[in-house]
């Protein structure tokens, strides 16, 4: 189990399939694999904590952190209108969680508000989301294919592409009559 929660642990993407695949391989029960997933989110999330709070704090003090930090704010605020009206509500600091990662999912809960709970349950759920849509998606696709590395840059291309093709389409759409 402990590979399987390392290779969650990675910083990027590719981390879920070849977690997925080596936990199937390792002959990992879906539902322990996802909790396997969890308790990476509960690393990260007291790993990341106290980082996230110092930038608080700096950001109180410097200027430029200061400013960084309002240029945060409101990017995140246009980009939770595309899922809710409020833009601080929860279903929109999930569904930042889900289409970026968890840490700007809690940067984003704590700028709406949010205490270390409730932020963090919101950034995790929103991965958990995220999580299962990969999941599913590695463990289908390697059932046709039975390769692994080529499952694993399927997805992974999906998942750089799909979000690129989401926004054309939607701006598409926007400058159509």
């Amino acid at each position: 189990m402990v590979p399987v929660l390392m290779l969650f642990l990675l910083p990027v993407g590719g981390g879920i399939p070849a977690g997925v695949l080596l936990a199937r391989s390792q002959g990992l029960a879906w539902p322990l694999t996802a909790g396997i997933y969890f308790v990476s989110d509960l690393i990260l999330a007291l790993a990341f904590e106290p980082v996230l709070r110092l930038l608080v704090e700096l950001g109180a003090r410097v200027p430029f952190l200061f400013r960084l930090g309002f240029a945060m704010k409101l990017a995140m605020a246009r980009g939770a209108r595309h899922f809710t009206g409020t833009g601080a509500g929860p279903f929109g600091l999930l569904m930042i969680a889900f289409g970026v990662d968890p840490m700007t999912g809690r940067a984003a809960a704590l700028a709406a508000g949010h205490g270390f709970v409730a932020g963090w349950a919101f950034a995790i759920a929103g991965d958990m989301l995220y999580y299962a849509v990969i999941a599913v998606t590695t463990l289908r696709l390697n059932a046709y294919f039975r390769n692994p590395t080529l499952t694993m840059g399927i997805v992974l291309g999906g998942m750089l592409l799909v979000p690129v093709l989401v926004r054309y389409g939607r701006s598409a759409l926007r400058g159509a009559p």
